[in-house]
């Protein structure tokens, strides 16, 4: 991936050749400005490689008009965000349900879909509350069953565990894993805390925009 300004340009990414399998929680690890997040962002059809393809679910993506592509995202990934993204105006189960009738899930179902979510992160009894009235934690734990809604195939993380202290960190992250697992997902996670690995199938690592090692934690 070249990125490039005026005759400037900067190359984030070089020979990246990644595969992640099917069910597993993958790692991308590595310091600031590594490349991590950019190739995030290509693996989730949210940038365009300058050379190569990416492949999702037997999908050349990269492939794709941009409208068939925000179609198979809508569908097919669930995104985690490390400042949660929620919509502040909206209620946790809102937060969830926005995402279930995006997806086509009809209006019997929702709020019942929602609330086992909700359910399944802790959270049953704080439907009808405001983001700004949970703390850190429990806001990304929000913004997990809403990852999580109408059951994609991939989970994307960016960074999830950083506005959060090390306990809640942690937790957040063995709950995902936990559900992920429950529900068949690949989640695919950028981060730079060690403290994290633990719950991770692999661990790539990223410096200078190239792979410098590949581990497993199993």
């Amino acid at each position: 991936m070249t990125f490039k300004s005026g005759k400037q340009s900067f190359q984030a990414l070089k020979g990246i050749d990644l595969e992640v399998k099917s069910g597993s929680i993958q790692l991308l690890m590595g310091p600031s400005g590594s490349g991590k997040t950019t190739l995030l962002s290509i693996l989730a059809g949210l940038l365009t490689p300058t050379k190569g393809k990416v492949c999702l679910l037997g999908h050349d993506i990269t492939a794709m008009s941009r409208s068939q592509l925000a179609e198979f995202r809508l569908h097919n990934i669930g995104f985690i965000f490390q400042k949660f993204n929620l919509f502040p105006a909206l209620t946790a189960s809102e937060n969830v349900e926005i995402v279930l009738k995006m997806k086509g899930v009809s209006d019997k179902e929702i709020k019942k879909e929602a609330q086992h979510l909700l359910t399944s992160v802790g959270l049953a009894d704080k439907g009808d509350v405001l983001p700004r009235d949970l703390s850190g934690g429990q806001q990304q734990r929000v913004a997990i069953a809403r990852a999580l809604a109408g059951s994609p195939k991939l989970i994307m993380a960016d960074e999830p565990t950083a506005a959060l202290d090390s306990y809640n960190g942690h937790a957040v992250i063995e709950l995902l894993a936990r559900l992920a697992k429950q529900e068949g997902c690949t989640v695919v996670m950028v981060t730079h805390d060690p403290r994290i690995v633990d719950v991770a199938d692999r661990v790539v690592s990223l410096e200078d925009g190239i792979l410098q090692s590949r581990a497993s934690t199993s």
